[in-house]
């Protein structure tokens, strides 16, 4: 894991981040989406994309929320066989209710990846002590095989970077950028696996105990006009 980094410059160094710069990297596609959504937003004070803001803003603990630092691609380690958790962006933001950690997951009518069934079909050891370690962090028994193991890992890790950086909030977050009702329906099953009510454009509590509390979210925002994608081309 890399511990000296370097800002970014525009989009393009989003790009050269992704593991298929080639094919990931569209118009209306999320990678590009995002990276806009997110360099736009440095211009303003609070450095967040606008309907994070309103959505934190309606949450007590979230509210007046200010970006800290924010790294496209960022990889968490997880226990167990399979690779890091990479989340479109990981971000550390001051709020009122003290530091937060946030794990970004950005989509444009692409779905969350396999199922746990289909991940766990023929396990190893290390897939079964993943998931069990994902489980425990995140405070559920005996999820349902049609829940999407992306969700876990993404919600998990952003649990993981808030003990790491002593933050008493996290939070997972879906940016979309199309309207797409089977990720809807596969988020909204996972928020009811965690005590939350899905609500679009709205950020909840889940039901965990002890520290950090954690939120989940999802935002549905605008692609980008041709005049905001040249400003931060």
């Amino acid at each position: 894991m890399k511990r000296i980094l370097v800002p970014t410059l525009g989009t393009a160094d989003w790009r050269r981040l992704l593991a298929e710069p080639e094919t990931q990297w569209e118009r209306e596609a999320s990678a590009m989406e995002m990276a806009v959504s997110w360099e736009k937003a440095q211009e303003s004070e609070r450095g967040l994309p606008e309907e994070m803001i309103k959505a934190m803003d309606r949450q007590p603990a979230l509210s007046g929320a200010r970006l800290l630092v924010a790294f496209p691609e960022h990889k968490v380690v997880l226990k167990g066989r399979g690779k890091p958790s990479q989340s479109d962006v990981w971000a550390l933001v001051l709020t009122e209710g003290g530091y937060l950690s946030m794990a970004l997951e950005a989509k444009a009518g692409e779905p969350f990846g396999p199922t746990l069934g289909e991940w766990m079909k023929d396990a190893s050891e290390g897939k079964h002590e993943r998931l069990k370690s994902l489980c425990e962090i995140l405070q559920v028994e005996n999820p349902s095989s049609e829940l999407r193991y992306q969700l876990f890992h993404r919600t998990a890790s952003a649990v993981l970077e808030a003990q790491r950086f002593r933050a008493p909030l996290a939070a997972m977050l879906v940016q979309s950028f199309r309207n797409d009702p089977v990720a809807w329906n596969d988020y909204e099953k996972f928020c009811g696996l965690l005590g939350v009510t899905a609500a679009r454009g709205s950020i909840l509590e889940a039901r965990r105990s002890g520290a950090p509390r954690l939120f989940l979210g999802w935002l549905d925002c605008p692609v980008a006009t041709d005049a905001e994608m040249a400003c931060v081309v």
